[in-house]
């Protein structure tokens, strides 16, 4: 199903929702989060999408390639964006929870919130949530990468 023709006004949405989260966000954390996301939510399309916009705002292939990993690469990614990636993980995955019922851990909440200011944190949130929606409308509808698209897989 091409979900955005059946339903554009809902793509409107979804892309005024997405312009608004990134507001204020720094576009190399945006990207991060969004690489991510789509990693943990399997969604071939906006992992393929993000790397190229990545590489194009000139993101290392090392840092790319091991954003999966982001925990076990020290030094290559910075405080701020380890913030970022634990709390985009904690929101993505929603497990677990805590004995008080909080299924984003108090640790790495209050990272983030150490790392940024209050409407920058807001903005961070809403890129996860954003991103996380886009990914749940491409992999229902199975979205075809753009990168498959183009070319024949090898």
């Amino acid at each position: 199903m091409s979900i955005w023709k059946v339903v554009p006004q809902v793509y409107r949405g979804m892309a005024a929702f997405q312009a608004a989260a990134a507001e204020g966000l720094d576009p190399v954390i945006a990207e991060l989060v969004k690489i991510r996301a789509s990693q943990l939510n399997k969604c071939a399309f906006c992992i393929d999408m993000h790397l190229n916009d990545a590489r194009k705002m000139g993101e290392s292939q090392l840092r790319l390639d091991l954003v999966g990993a982001w925990e076990e690469a020290p030094g290559l990614y910075t405080e701020k964006e380890q913030a970022a990636l634990a709390l985009t993980e904690a929101i993505t995955r929603l497990d677990g929870g805590t004995p008080q019922g909080h299924f984003v851990p108090d640790a790495v909440y209050e990272r983030a919130a150490k790392n940024f200011d209050e409407t920058e944190l807001a903005h961070l949130i809403s890129q996860i949530i954003a991103i996380n929606a886009w990914n749940r409308f491409q992999v229902a509808t199975r979205a075809v990468p753009a990168s498959l698209q183009q070319s024949e897989p090898r």
